[in-house]
């Protein structure tokens, strides 16, 4: 990842304005284009001195995953002093329960049509985003014949796969 073969100091020893050494800790982490920038995130927040010690202490195979989730967390402490990537986490969590309370939403609209095959051909479906906020009322036609029966309209096939496949399609989109 550094120059360090090539005569040229990695990222953090440039940054720290030192000479480059063969068994330089930071090297195989830090390369001199963006390890600069990186190293410098990570020496604000944690320090040179605690960095090295943290990075001797961990076994060399696990070093990589250690210096990942040093600069992601110095990265977000500098975004955010306060909270750092605690922040992305809480967003995250919020993001998981309102996909939950959707998916919650649509099962049951789901089941209300396979339940009674009279809404597959009159329910209207309305986007989650407004359903929390508009109450929605479901009028079921109902036609006579001249002998005062009820008739029901016949679903159509394929309406539940279509409102499956909006969904899907909605959602996999965005990802």
């Amino acid at each position: 990842m550094s120059n360090n073969g090539g005569g040229g100091p990695c990222g953090a020893c440039k940054f720290l304005r030192r000479k480059c050494v063969k068994s330089c800790v930071f090297a195989p982490y830090f390369d001199s284009d963006q390890g600069t920038t990186h190293f410098a995130a990570v020496h604000r927040v944690f320090g040179a001195s605690n960095t090295s010690k943290l990075l001797f202490r961990v076994p060399p195979h696990r070093r990589l995953d250690a210096v990942v989730s040093l600069c992601y967390e110095a990265l977000s402490r500098v975004r955010d002093p306060v909270y750092g990537c605690v922040a992305n986490i809480f967003s995250l969590q919020q993001q998981v329960i309102n996909l939950q309370e959707e998916l919650t939403y649509i099962r049951a609209r789901i089941s209300m049509l396979q339940q009674s095959p009279l809404f597959l051909s009159t329910i209207s479906i309305v986007p989650f985003e407004h359903a929390k906020s508009e109450q929605t009322s479901l009028v079921l036609p109902e036609c006579s014949n001249n002998d005062d029966t009820l008739i029901r309209p016949e679903p159509e096939e394929n309406d539940l796969e279509m409102l499956a496949r909006d969904f899907l399609t909605k959602y996999v989109s965005t990802n």
